[in-house]
């Protein structure tokens, strides 16, 4: 089973690894992925071995907890609850410690001296023990299980500060009797707590903002249903939650639709612009199908629910907006390598720091080895390699969320700006992925002259005689006559005949109506076999050359029509394979089609390199010598037998209206299939990755000046060293701005 579950009491990047590293050693579990941007957990675990209240367990036995529920909407809820209530926490926190923190820095700048530090202890132990509390207790915890992460180092440089302030105050006459001046370090320890808390304020605030994305996504679901009860008939309001597939669901004009289905009475407009992108609302009637999430415009409709609670596409696109947010990108395990052995590394060099400072000064450089060693105690923090490349990935997967562009594996938003090979299908993909009635050329003449009908009543009974045919391209002719002349139920046919590979026919007031390929035709003229045939067979061959499928219409012995049937290149798909191209991309087409309807296509969209009559084996095959060539490959298609090379290439992207199982092997899909989106896909990618770099560069730039600057360095240059409290502002300010340079995702054209 797959779940994400919400992780609390997780206050750093250290954290959030020590909880992901103490799943994966559990049994039963085989894979657990930890996300400290949105304190979250992507977990694997098989039920027959382990449970949900087992794997909870064992993460509060390591001084964390997780929320389990009966559904990660329900965990999601007391997640935001849960948070609203840490915050306000942390607010108030926050603002007692400023409280007494001011008038500690007032009396140590202008009043400064041991005689004040019964006053200055007094307000400053509020502050520590009080405002900051939470870092000892969860610093000691982490502590007695051998673990250390930023509580630690903020809990040891405060209580440091604190107690030896607390000695100096009491015994003051240890360090006059020394010739030395007791120095006093209360405003370091307040400060320290008041800058972190102010920065976690800050950072909890931003990071809010980079799940902004499924917050959207989840205000498009409407939270109750009206519904038609079984037995009396009447509509009664019910929680989502209890709706039933088969229920008849009633949708009034400016609701929300709650539930996927199928019109089984009335028709309105809805408009679909949050799942198509198109503004033009489309008109649904009985047997057309509807979406959750999607707005009824005008009219009321009954319809019946077919997909309910995970299974809509809405709940389907969150869930795996939200999976994607807390996967983690290739680039991530370097981050998180260093962020394991940081904070040791950082007590090892605080020690190292004081023991060199005494060493080449003596015991008259104390005060500056503590001073120095508290300094990088402060000035070094994980948090910001922690939120480095997750918050960059939340922000750019919820930007390609709004584009329509569901992003399932981080790793394909990292690696798709390393594309230089596109392989596009070609039916679906490039084109509708259906056939459609091109054109429609009526023999006017022999129209005129027959008594089969008018040119609109023929129209009419080819679309009422290929409704009986299963053949695409029969329903193709049937969607075109419906909607240039409508359906007219009361033409009922008689002696109906279905020949395969031929074509069918009917009788309809005495007379034999026919539709079919040139087979028909000749089966008509048996008898007398007319000169124009053989013109036929030329026209046919030449449509056929052109990538279109010929239908012939006739009543008895008179050919009415010639219908030409093709499936057509998307209008986006030029547009889209050009912008490719102009980017450097090798774009190639494989498809299952004969040669020449292959030809015919790539020549229209100017496409070079393609390859016809494919397998889905040889698709896969196919993408395999593109990569063997040392190129990085993408694989877009949207069936069934495209799952094979989809599976196989270095980033898979569907087609939203493709199969289901060509989008769950998918890393991409393109929700709208306009193809115009992979264009676009390339840019989010080139821009959360260039997002990403700017972030692990300044969390990693900050730390190598940083901790040489807390450790004293320039002193021997400018006399001066880096107060604590300093150390503590900046440290915070590292986090605070990984947060804010991955939010300008959400303003970046590019």
């Amino acid at each position: 089973m797959k779940r994400i579950l919400p992780v609390t009491d997780m206050s750093c990047a250290n954290c959030a690894l020590g909880v992901e590293k103490h799943l994966r050693s559990q049994s039963g579990v085989s894979n657990a992925v930890v996300n400290f941007a949105d304190k979250s957990v992507q977990l694997e675990y098989n039920p027959k071995i382990t449970t949900l209240e087992q794997l909870r367990d064992s993460v509060r036995s390591i001084g964390y907890d997780m929320i389990i529920g009966e559904n990660d909407e329900k965990n999601s809820e007391r997640q935001a609850e849960e948070n609203r209530i840490n915050f306000i926490n942390l607010k108030r926190r926050t603002i007692l410690a400023w409280f007494f923190s001011v008038p500690v820095m007032i009396i140590s700048m202008f009043f400064h001296g041991h005689n004040n530090g019964f006053i200055l202890a007094f307000l400053s132990i509020p502050v520590v023990f009080g405002a900051g509390g939470e870092f000892f207790v969860r610093g000691m915890r982490h502590a007695v299980k051998g673990m250390a992460n930023m509580d630690t180092l903020v809990a040891l440089s405060t209580s440091i500060a604190l107690f030896f302030s607390l000695f100096n105050t009491i015994f003051p006459k240890f360090w006059i009797s020394r010739d030395m001046e007791p120095v006093l370090f209360y405003e370091a320890a307040v400060m320290i707590i008041s800058f972190v808390l102010l920065g976690k304020l800050m950072e909890e605030r931003a990071k809010a903002n980079t799940s902004s994305a499924i917050k959207k996504l989840i205000a498009l679901q409407p939270k109750e249903a009206t519904v038609q009860d079984e037995k009396t008939g009447n509509y009664v309001q019910v929680a989502i939650s209890e709706l039933k597939k088969s229920a008849l669901v009633l949708v009034r004009p400016g609701e929300k639709i709650p539930v996927d289905g199928v019109v089984v009475n009335g028709e309105s407009w809805v408009d679909e612009s949050m799942v198509s992108g198109e503004p033009v609302p489309v008109l649904k009637r009985d047997g057309s199908k509807v979406l959750s999430g999607t707005i009824n415009t005008n009219g009321s409709f009954l319809f019946r629910a077919e997909r309910v609670g995970s299974e809509t596409l809405l709940s389907r696109i969150i869930a795996m907006v939200r999976e994607a947010q807390g996967s983690k990108a290739p680039v991530q395990r370097l981050a998180d390598k260093i962020a394991s052995y940081f904070v040791p590394a950082v007590v090892g060099i605080s020690v190292l720091t004081f023991l060199l400072w005494i060493t080449i000064g003596g015991s008259g450089y104390f005060f500056k080895a503590l001073l120095s060693s508290l300094s990088v105690l402060v000035i070094a923090c994980p948090c910001a390699l922690g939120l480095a490349t997750p918050t960059a990935l939340m922000v750019g997967i919820g930007k390609g969320a709004k584009k329509h562009i569901l992003i399932k594996d981080a790793a394909a938003l990292e690696q798709m700006c390393k594309v230089n090979a596109v392989v596009l299908d070609k039916t679906g993909t490039l084109t509708e992925g259906k056939p459609v009635a091109t054109e429609w050329s009526w023999n006017d003449e022999i129209v005129t002259t027959s008594d089969c009908g008018t040119q609109e009543q023929l129209a009419l009974l080819a679309g009422v005689l290929e409704r009986h045919s299963e053949h695409p391209v029969a329903r193709a002719i049937t969607e075109y006559v419906e909607k240039n002349y409508g359906a007219k139920s009361e033409i009922e046919l008689t002696k109906i005949n279905t020949t395969a590979g031929i074509g069918i026919s009917a009788k309809y007031n005495d007379k034999l109506y026919w539709a079919g390929n040139l087979k028909i035709v000749k089966d008509q003229f048996s008898e007398k076999i007319p000169s124009w045939l053989s013109e036929l067979e030329r026209e046919r061959e030449a449509m056929k050359n052109q990538g279109k499928s010929v239908v012939y219409f006739g009543c008895d012995q008179n050919l009415l029509a010639i219908i030409s049937v093709a499936d057509k290149v998307k209008e986006s798909s030029v547009e889209a394979v050009r912008e490719l191209k102009s980017r450097g991309v090798e774009v190639y087409m494989l498809t299952g089609d004969n040669q020449e309807n292959a030809s015919l296509v790539a020549s229209a969209l100017g496409i070079d390199n393609f390859k016809s009559d494919t397998l889905p084996s040889d698709k896969e095959e196919f993408v395999v010598s593109l990569q063997k060539e040392g190129k990085v490959v993408a694989m877009v298609g949207d069936g069934i037998n495209d799952a094979q090379a989809l599976a196989r290439a270095d980033v898979s992207i569907a087609m939203g209206k493709g199969t289901d199982i060509a989008m769950d092997v998918a890393m991409m899909t393109l929700i709208t299939s306009d193809l115009r989106l992979l264009p676009e896909a390339f840019d989010l990618s080139v821009s959360t990755v260039r997002h990403i770099k700017q972030n692990l560069f300044w969390a990693f730039i900050y730390n190598l000046i940083g901790i040489p600057i807390a450790a004293g360095i320039l002193y021997p240059l400018t006399g001066t060293l880096l107060n604590p409290m300093y150390a503590a502002a900046a440290m915070a300010f590292s986090s605070i701005s990984v947060v804010l340079n991955s939010l300008r995702l959400n303003w970046s054209k590019r």
